[in-house]
């Protein structure tokens, strides 16, 4: 099946708009992020071509593969789970990273960065096994640790809620999620302004955005999956 980047573009941005007028919210709060883990270095330029200025991979080596290959001036966001030995690969080619989920995690973070990292503490609202991350209820205990950290900001938090078709679950998922931020903005915490929300993909970002998100991961309702043939 042909895929039509930009077309596909086009319509996201406009569904972002239309969410965004009914419930009172500025579309330019929402970023984009292409997860191109799944298609090749032409279709992630092909994003870039149709304004898409945010990349996300998952993987080491899908990111240092696209990184070298692409010189345009995007943003790269590391948004899989990050091994700790994987880190020294990525630290000088991402701007954020989506996965922070454990202290030894970001005592590398820290000890390979020079400069700021934005980081979204993961956290598993679902509760489901498949899931990582931190429960809800760790998160601010673990925030409060990562004081000692002069490389890594706290930027916001990241979750994936369950794959389902009832709406009600995905819902109370990013709703949780976004009641959370609150408490953690709360604490007014130099390092950790927590004013994003990474949540929503291809399947639920509209849902997303009603809730709050201000990053959402979107891979094959944007660029497709070339690994199972599109």
């Amino acid at each position: 099946m042909t895929v039509n980047v930009g077309e596909n573009a086009e319509k996201i941005r406009t569904e972002i708009e239309e969410i965004c007028r009914k419930i009172n919210r500025d579309p330019n709060e929402i970023k984009i992020v292409a997860v191109t883990k799944y298609v090749s270095i032409d279709r992630a330029k092909a994003a870039i071509d149709a304004g898409i200025t945010h990349l996300g991979e998952n993987r080491e080596e899908g990111l240092s593969e696209k990184f070298a290959a692409i010189e345009n001036d995007v943003t790269w966001h590391f948004i899989g789970s990050l091994q700790t030995r994987k880190v020294k690969n990525i630290i000088d080619k991402v701007e954020y990273i989506h996965s922070l989920d454990r202290l030894s995690l970001a005592e590398e973070i820290n000890k390979r960065a020079d400069k700021t990292m934005k980081c979204f503490v993961q956290v598993n609202v679902s509760g489901e096994e498949s899931k990582q991350g931190l429960t809800p209820d760790e998160v601010i205990g673990f925030i409060e640790q990562l004081q000692k950290f002069e490389y890594i900001q706290i930027e916001g938090l990241m979750t994936m809620a369950p794959y389902t078709s009832d709406e009600a679950i995905i819902r109370n998922c990013f709703r949780d999620l976004k009641q959370l931020q609150l408490n953690v903005q709360a604490l007014q915490l130099s390092y950790a302004p927590c004013k994003e929300l990474s949540m929503g993909m291809s399947n639920d970002y509209k849902i997303a955005i009603e809730e709050g998100a201000t990053f959402i991961r979107i891979g094959s309702s944007l660029v497709g999956n070339e690994v199972r043939g599109e």
